[in-house]
């Protein structure tokens, strides 16, 4: 099974690689991709919450490059393959064109990892995904504080 975890260098995307790795068995995953979207359309293209740099130091490339090595050596020595992918264009489109381009049998997405603004003005990526993509989808969403 061929597994894309997206992430978007937010704390919560890091999150949901983790959650991954709590209940899959990864003697059924064979490969995963950890892919990140640089949008040439935003004017912040990463949340950039997970990379030791500060954000203005570094091009949303760069940022986007860390991001996808921080959620990628999660998964180091758990099993699976892991290959760090790097894409340009709409988040949630580039997604879910990666997905059908490696066969991936399942998508896995933070949800909310913008907060409600930019959900509210730009649309959730992680609806898009839900909605589009060619295998079932994996949303994490944040955990609650009590």
């Amino acid at each position: 099974m061929h597994v894309v975890v997206a992430t978007d260098g937010s704390k919560q995307s890091l999150a949901a690689a983790k959650k991954l790795m709590s209940f899959a068995d990864p003697a059924k995953i064979t490969d995963i991709s950890v892919v990140g979207v640089v949008s040439p359309y935003a004017s912040v293209a990463f949340a950039d919450e997970i990379s030791k740099e500060k954000p203005h130091d570094r091009s949303f490339r760069e940022a986007a490059e860390d991001a996808v090595a921080t959620v990628a050596a999660v998964f180091e020595g758990w099993g699976p393959q892991v290959h760090q992918r790097l894409r340009s264009g709409s988040p949630a489109s580039e997604i879910v064109k990666a997905a059908k381009a490696l066969g991936a049998e399942l998508v896995v997405v933070a949800s909310g990892s913008r907060g409600l603004s930019n959900t509210v003005l730009l649309g959730s990526t992680a609806q898009r995904v839900q909605h589009s993509a060619p295998c079932p989808v994996l949303v994490v969403r944040p955990v609650r504080k009590k």
